[in-house]
């Protein structure tokens, strides 16, 4: 799908985009073809898109993949959808909320792979929906905000280290990213993207129940970034407790959160939980 293919369905359809539903279409095909790639689909896949819009990437993952799941919010899009790939055999597209959708604890999504150039307005919370699920999909390949793809590729001590970087780590490795300028998308966004790949980690570094302890721990780490670490966590640790654990890792008593690996994060949940 050319640009000039674009307004023409949208002056057709007098389809007025909504920037509030981050509504900015990939045109670039280059860029597509990248994603495309990054994804390494085969016939045997199974693939959820969310926001589809007008369908660039919908017809690539189409060709594909064996089965495309494509979630559209805007009814005006899913119309277009609609025309567009009536004869798509191994295409479902559900109207809804994607994020009311990956909310649902009970989907299984464990043999699945995301490829999407999400919304910009949702697209973390979508990405943690989707990982913090038990049956998460094998494979993460989305466009986001640029500043969202760095937190992404973060580690310790950067700037762009934080709750959303560990989040996503400790189910998923970060396998690589690359940069898709503004101007490939119609209409241009005020800031460019990128595309991460992530990873499931077939070996996980908890276990599942205790996931739910990791996030409070490092939710609370990072809540003030200047603090130490051991002045935060005696919120909800005794502190003796805090600082074996700390001295076991053969960490400083005064070093802040912003310091600590993910490794470092789950061997600290499995001590406190001891």
């Amino acid at each position: 799908m050319t640009l000039s293919e674009m307004k023409s369905i949208l002056v057709d359809g007098d389809i007025q985009l909504t920037k509030s539903l981050g509504q900015n279409f990939l045109h670039d095909q280059n860029q597509l073809r990248r994603i495309v790639t990054t994804a390494a689909l085969s016939p045997n896949d199974r693939v959820l898109e969310i926001g589809p819009g007008l369908g660039p990437l919908t017809e690539m993952l189409v060709a594909g993949a064996g089965r495309v799941l494509a979630i559209e919010k805007d009814l005006r899009l899913v119309e277009v959808l609609r025309r567009r790939f009536a004869n798509a055999a191994n295409m479902e597209l559900l109207h809804a909320d994607a994020l009311d959708v990956v909310k649902d604890r009970t989907r299984d999504w464990s043999g699945w792979k995301l490829v999407a150039n999400l919304p910009y307005s949702v697209a973390s919370p979508i990405l943690v929906e989707l990982a913090q699920n038990p049956m998460r999909p094998e494979r993460l390949v989305a466009t986001l905000q640029l500043e969202v793809v760095r937190r992404l590729m973060a580690g310790p001590e950067s700037d762009d280290y934080g709750v959303l970087t560990l989040l996503l780590h400790l189910r998923y490795k970060p396998v690589g990213s690359f940069k898709i300028a503004r101007t490939c998308f119609f209409p241009e966004p005020d800031i460019d993207s990128g595309c991460i790949h992530l990873q499931r980690r077939e070996t996980p570094l908890l276990p599942e129940d205790r996931h739910a302890t990791f996030e409070r721990i490092v939710k609370r780490a990072l809540s003030e970034r200047r603090k130490m670490l051991v002045k935060l966590l005696k919120s909800d640790w005794p502190l003796e407790k805090v600082v074996a654990a700390l001295e076991r890792l053969q960490l400083r008593p005064d070093i802040r959160g912003e310091k600590l690996s993910l490794e470092q994060f789950a061997g600290l949940t499995n001590m406190l939980l001891e």
